[in-house]
């Protein structure tokens, strides 16, 4: 059970680290999302957008050492994880690169809610 929340922060922080190559600009983020990016404001936000899933990423790598940020980390990348489905499936309609989008942050959502119970569960038999 201890080390359900490792393997949850590094699976869903790779899964988080995929779309930091959109940060190279339209040309990237069209292969990651298969949109055509006519509008540079669209791109500017597509690529904060994966420069703040590079930071997700490098904070849950750094809960995997320091036990004392994983409660917080799993929940913020939960939360980020499960938004983004939910905003999909709202708004429907989307392409097959969304589709794996949808598809990997519902297997990293996965995890990480085992790993948020996994240390849930260990602090309460450490009381």
């Amino acid at each position: 059970m201890m080390y359900v929340s490792v393997v949850a922060l590094l699976v869903a922080g790779l899964i988080h680290l995929l779309p930091v190559s959109g940060v190279m600009g339209a040309a990237a983020l069209t292969r990651l999302y298969g949109v055509d990016l006519l509008d540079t404001n669209v791109s500017i936000l597509l690529q904060h957008r994966a420069l703040l899933f590079g930071l997700l990423a490098l904070w849950m790598f750094g809960a995997i050492a320091v036990l004392s940020l994983r409660l917080i980390v799993l929940a913020v990348a939960l939360f980020s994880t499960t938004s983004f489905i939910a905003v999909a499936l709202w708004v429907g309609g989307y392409n097959s690169a969304i589709a794996r989008v949808v598809a990997a942050d519902a297997i990293a959502a996965m995890l990480l809610a085992a790993g948020l119970f996994a240390e849930l569960w260990l602090m309460r038999q450490r009381d």
